[in-house]
């Protein structure tokens, strides 16, 4: 659990709440078997899927190194597919396994889950590990704010609209408060003044230079390639 409580379930852990009465030693067994059984006309994506709740266990087990050699082994699936929810879920695991590249791991992910409308949860819990990674007066933090409340006022359905920018005003408060001290409603109205947070066009570039300090050179895909997937609307 991080510092603004973003609860990792709003993933959707397949694995872990399909069976919430098994120890995690017994369902990582039947994951792995379920892995081990699927026939040979199972799709690459599905058998990808299979192994994501896998790795998501190992992660939980704290065999992260494990988890991390699953994890790269289907990304590629994912990626190929498209299936942009499924890649961020493994770049989250990937990230969580603290490896040498999972710095690189995690700027991708959010790359991802900013780029296409996957769901909102996914993309807060992706960007509040950025808050996380940085220092409390780090204005890439701000950003990495400002940009989960935006998404979640963006992409949530009407039915979590309210409790998901909710939680994204919190967290925007948070990462203000230990930037600045910021305590009213007044100072908050003028940090975001000052630090040019009021506009995704301003804001949004900048997500893009965190996400490049993250990275580096070690980008797993093409993003122009991506780029040319994006939704018409």
């Amino acid at each position: 659990m991080s510092e603004f409580d973003i609860d990792e379930a709003m993933f959707g852990n397949r694995a872990m709440a399909s069976n919430p009465e098994m120890s995690l030693d017994d369902q990582l067994k039947l994951h792995q078997q379920h892995v081990a059984e699927l026939p040979d006309t199972a799709s690459g994506l599905d058998r990808a899927r299979a192994r994501l709740d896998v790795a998501e266990l190992l992660l939980a087990l704290e065999r992260k190194e494990e988890s991390w050699a699953e994890g790269r082994e289907i990304i590629q699936t994912f990626l190929n597919n498209e299936a942009w929810q499924e890649a961020v879920e493994t770049y989250n695991v990937l990230f969580q396994c603290e490896q040498p590249a999972s710095l690189s791991a995690l700027g991708q992910g959010v790359w991802l889950a900013v780029t296409f409308p996957i769901m909102p949860q996914t993309t807060i819990t992706m960007l509040n590990h950025i808050i996380d990674e940085t220092p409390e007066d780090s204005d890439g933090a701000a950003v990495a704010a400002i940009t989960s409340h935006y998404i979640a006022d963006l992409r949530a359905p009407e039915d979590k609209h309210e409790s998901l920018t909710f939680l994204t005003s919190k967290i925007l408060a948070d990462v203000a408060r230990r930037h600045s001290n910021v305590e009213s409603q007044e100072q908050m109205d003028m940090w975001i003044k000052k630090l040019e947070l009021e506009d995704p066009k301003a804001f949004l570039p900048r997500l893009s230079t965190v996400i490049d300090v993250l990275v580096q050179d070690d980008w797993w895909f093409d993003r122009e390639a991506v780029r040319e997937k994006l939704p018409v609307n």
